[in-house]
């Protein structure tokens, strides 16, 4: 019985051997292409387990997955001459496998080369019939489009599909973007200076409105009180007028004590006057 279990390990070994050469699978992710001493015999199977012929057909997957180009920045010229940078990606899968092995070898590195080729040459054609602004503002998606559309036509002869083409970032030049800086910068301080002007303008305006209007009302207070006060000098002349014509004789002497009042207020005033004078009337004679 020990003599057999080499014997039946050695067959279990030759079987399994044979299984894993007669067996293959294709996972969903991926495509596969049946060889034949180096010749394509298949390449459509279906996800699953699939079987060969060992030591003859031989079998070389490729992954089915979407893949991503992602370019260098590249310069592109516009309609006027004008420089862009730009850096942009583009998203691709293999649809037909044996093209895709026939004409880049299987390659990822040499699928994504054409690629780079192809959007180089498609954005420059479409960059060189735009200006900076319609690239810039408006454009941008419709480029993409056409330039997906395009490339996906080409990439057909690869066995490739490009699924979509993205522009990351669109750059000025450095020496454009700098005059551009310089120019806009200009422009904000003249914008800037203009509207200093318009806002000293106003000021000043509002001021000379200000100063009327202020030299208006004063006046207009002025010519009130002289008013009020011609009124009330009035009424004073009038009254003392009617109080001098009820008793002149008082009336007089009330005026005459005003006016010493006024004149001997000052202890250092000098007064060079007759001693007769009318003006002492009422010290030399008293009132009845």
């Amino acid at each position: 019985m020990s003599a057999k279990l080499p014997v039946i390990a050695i067959v279990i070994f030759v079987l399994a051997l044979l299984a894993s050469g007669i067996f293959y699978t294709v996972d969903e992710r991926e495509k596969a292409i049946v060889f034949k001493f180096g010749e394509i015999i298949r390449a459509d199977d279906k996800p699953g387990l699939h079987t060969k012929v060992p030591f003859i057909n031989n079998v070389r997957y490729f992954d089915a997955r979407v893949q991503t180009m992602d370019s260098d920045p590249e310069q592109y010229l516009t309609i006027k001459k004008k420089g862009l940078i730009v850096d942009s990606f583009v998203k691709w899968r293999i649809i037909d496998p044996t093209l895709y092995f026939v004409t880049v070898a299987g390659q990822i590195g040499s699928a994504n080369q054409r690629l780079r080729q192809l959007t180089n040459d498609g954005l420059r054609t479409e960059f060189g019939k735009r200006t900076v602004n319609d690239v810039i503002s408006g454009d941008r998606h419709l480029i993409m489009k056409i330039v997906q559309k395009s490339m996906n036509e080409d990439a057909k002869k690869y066995g490739i599909e490009v699924i979509d083409v993205r522009l990351k970032r669109v750059d000025l030049v450095p020496e454009i973007s700098q005059s551009v800086y310089d120019r806009m910068e200009a422009e904000r301080g003249r914008v800037a200076k203009e509207l200093r002007a318009r806002g000293a303008e106003a000021a000043e305006r509002l001021r000379a409105d200000a100063d009327r209007e202020s030299q208006i009302i004063i006046a207009e207070a002025e010519r009130d009180a002289q008013k009020k006060r011609g009124e009330g000098d009035a009424e004073a002349t009038r009254i003392y007028a009617k109080a001098y014509t009820q008793d002149v004789e008082f009336f007089s002497f009330y005026r005459s004590l005003a006016a010493y009042k006024n004149t001997f207020s000052n202890k250092d005033a000098i007064m060079v006057i007759e001693p007769d004078s009318e003006f002492f009337k009422y010290f030399k004679k008293p009132v009845n």
